[in-house]
């Protein structure tokens, strides 16, 4: 099996990434591609900066594959609709919402968010801030990357629907039916989008969104077939499977 890289949510934390990228060059196999499994935007101070590093590396031509995740297409659906309200929160909220961090992506931008302005106001500035180049890139990022013993998808998968039919909304919100889900996919499910404390792995997936975006630390993993092993600056720490998928 080929040795790839995962990436678990960025969430605007430039130095997390820079870090990771640190730790797959001295760690990990630095000429191996690296999977970045979505949510590069919202919550931490440089979301800007995120996205403006991944575009030159790919565009340098590393082998870099950006999935999206929930975070990215609200971005998208901001800019179309400032009240736009996705029916896949867990209540109702706009990206502009403290909780969603939409505001310190659009500061991240230059945008003034302050409280005392209208939400058109705010609105109207993000579409003169956030670069042409920046959506097109955000809209065509893949919602799914597969090898041969791997699928990655920022949420994860619907069990009992087959990969070509899964959902868009299942593919970057997804939690329960797929979360405590046994079901066997054939290949190791490499997903983020819900925080853990840390990366951990199940029999059937590996979840990689350790909580950056709460200021955790931002840990990637090297996956030789469905040997998992996580990279920081100090060295190599292997991963070992829960007993179940709910554990």
């Amino acid at each position: 099996m080929h040795p790839i890289h995962a990436v678990g949510d960025i969430h605007g934390q430039l130095d997390q990434l820079e870090a990771a990228l640190d730790a797959i060059e001295r760690h990990g196999e630095p000429s191996a591609p690296v999977v970045f499994l979505g949510d590069f935007v919202d919550r931490g101070p440089n979301s800007r900066g995120v996205i403006e590093l991944l575009m030159r590396g790919q565009t340098e031509g590393r082998p870099w594959i950006c999935l999206m995740g929930n975070h990215d297409r609200y971005v998208l659906r901001f800019l179309s609709n400032p009240k736009y309200d996705d029916p896949n929160t867990s209540r109702p909220l706009l990206w502009t919402d403290a909780p969603l961090g939409g505001r310190q992506t659009l500061a991240s931008y230059g945008v003034d968010v302050s409280e005392d302005r209208r939400l058109e106001d705010i609105h109207a500035d993000a579409h003169e801030a956030i670069p042409l180049s920046h959506r097109h890139w955000i809209a065509r990022l893949p919602r799914i990357h597969e090898t041969e013993a791997h699928i990655f998808v920022h949420a994860g998968l619907r069990p009992g629907v087959p990969l070509a039919e899964q959902k868009e909304d299942d593919l970057v919100w997804i939690r329960s039916g797929f979360l405590d889900s046994s079901h066997d996919w054939g290949r190791l499910v490499v997903h983020g989008h819900t925080a853990l404390d840390r990366p951990q792995l199940y029999r059937n997936r590996l979840n990689l969104d350790g909580g950056a975006g709460y200021g955790r630390p931002l840990l990637p993993a090297l996956l030789e077939g469905q040997e998992v092993t996580l990279l920081s600056r100090r060295g190599r720490s292997r991963l070992h499977a829960a007993a179940d998928a709910s554990s």
